[in-house]
Formats: C-alpha cells, structure tokens, sequence
C-alpha cells in the first residue's frame, strides 16, 4: 500500500519506514530509525536515533522515543529503544534509551502505554501490560507479561513485577511484586492475589486456588519467604505456578513487598 507521511514530517534520509506506514505533520524521525510496516506516527512525535519499532503501532502526538538516558552515567555510548508489534504509545510518553547497564529498552507486543508514562534507561516491559497515565518506571525496573500499573504510580530503580501482577494506582512501589499478586499503597503492600485478571486470561479456578494456598503460605501463616519456600515444596501440590513463584522470589535481589499488616518477605536465609 501506499505510504502516507505528510510534506510536514521531517524524516531523516537514513530513517528506514516500513509498508502502509503513516506519519503525520511535525513528526520528526531521526537518522538509525526503523519503523515496522502498518505503524502511525502523530503529528508532533518525536523519535530520536536507535529506535526499533515494530508493525502496526500507533505512536500519539507529543510522545518521544529513544531520546538520552537521564542518567549521569550516561557517556554517549550507543544504545536502543527496541518496541514490539501492535504496542500503543499514547500523547507525551517518553521512553530512554539504554545505557551501558544493558544497552536497551525494551516493550514487548500488545502493550498500551498511556499517556505521560515515562520508561526510563534499561526498561524492560513484557507483552500485553497496561501502564496507566502518569506511571513513572526509574531506571533498569522489569515488568513482566501481563502486568497492569494504574495511574500515577511510581517504581523505584531495578525492582521487578512478576506476570499478572496489578498494581493499583497511585502506589510507590519500592521491592518487588512476585507473580499473581496485587498491591496498593506508599510503600506498597501485599492486598491478595489478581483474581480478576487471572479469570479475564483463562486460568482455571483449580489454578487460581493453588495460587492463593501459595501466597498464604507465604504471607498469612507466620513464615519468613524461606520457610514458606520450604513448606511449599514440602506440602502443596506442585504446578507450573509454584514454580513460577519460587523462580521469582529466589531471583529477587531487593526483596519482594511486605503483606498489609507489615509481615516482612525478604528472603532470610
């Protein structure tokens, strides 16, 4: 099909545009860019050298991609914004590109970014998130698949949100939030597990009970993570969940959140 990028767009003649793309008046595409066939781009979107970004995406007025990590370790060496098929980036995102840490950010597919979002330098967001208006991710955080991050939310430098978590709006999120779990306040808390979202993606209600046998062992019965970990794998069925689970916390290199009564889970040797 024939493009549709207006006279208006400044293009750079090194810029690689894809089939069926559209790019609007005011737009600006810098040099090293490669847009995937079918994308839109707003008028007014900015996108800076070292972005890669994938088919049929639509990319809303005001957002930038790939402009410098803001990080004063930052020293100009080369880095990318890597961004999956069908990902929807709303009006004034910004997305930094990488840094020496991992030399990429990175969205997988099928993600919404809403409006005035910011993923900051390092970013790893998985497929099919929601991250809500205004949510702040600092350097180096990773979200895994299916994570939803309501509005206004913040999340502190290298934290990890496990798949099909929920954090609520407005949360300040400072440790890791294990798999399957939903979380609420400043700090934020432990407030159960996503059974709204695990019932909207299909897991069965056999799943979703051993998921929550998990999680009580973890925050409701009196155990440290450690010995939760043990009486998982002593006494509850296993499942690709509980393995899932395990895999998170042992990996979590700044704890994972307390429960709401301030039951600590840290991992304690």
């Amino acid at each position: 099909m024939e493009q549709l990028i207006s006279k208006k767009a400044e293009i750079h003649p090194d810029a690689k545009i894809g089939e069926n793309v559209t790019i609007e008046a005011f737009a600006k595409i810098d040099k090293d860019v490669i847009i995937g066939d079918g994308t839109w781009i707003g008028a007014n979107a900015t996108i800076y050298p070292g972005a890669r970004i994938g088919k049929a995406c639509k990319v809303f007025p005001g957002a930038v991609i790939s402009a410098e990590p803001q990080d004063l370790k930052f020293d100009g060496e080369y880095s990318t914004v890597e961004v999956g098929d069908r990902v929807t980036v709303r009006e004034y995102v910004t997305i930094n590109r990488g840094t020496a840490a991992k030399g990429v950010t990175r969205v997988g597919n099928d993600t919404l970014l809403m409006a005035y979002a910011h993923l900051g330098h390092d970013v790893e967001v998985g497929s099919h998130c929601v991250v809500a208006n205004s949510v702040q991710l600092a350097g180096e955080v990773v979200l895994e698949d299916w994570v939803v991050i309501g509005g206004m939310s913040a999340v502190h430098q290298f934290c990890r949100i496990g798949a099909h978590a929920m954090v609520s709006g407005m949360c300040g999120v400072l440790s890791d939030v294990a798999p399957f779990t939903k979380v609420f306040g400043l700090p934020a808390a432990y407030m159960g597990i996503n059974v709204v979202g695990l019932r909207r993606r299909g897991f069965s209600r056999e799943q979703i009970d051993n998921v929550h046998d998990i999680y009580r062992a973890l925050y409701q019965q009196g155990r440290n993570v450690s010995q939760a970990i043990e009486y998982m794998q002593a006494y509850l069925d296993p499942s690709p969940e509980m393995g899932q689970i395990i895999n998170f916390i042992k990996g979590s290199k700044r704890g994972i959140i307390k429960n709401a009564v301030g039951q600590t889970s840290t991992v304690t040797s």
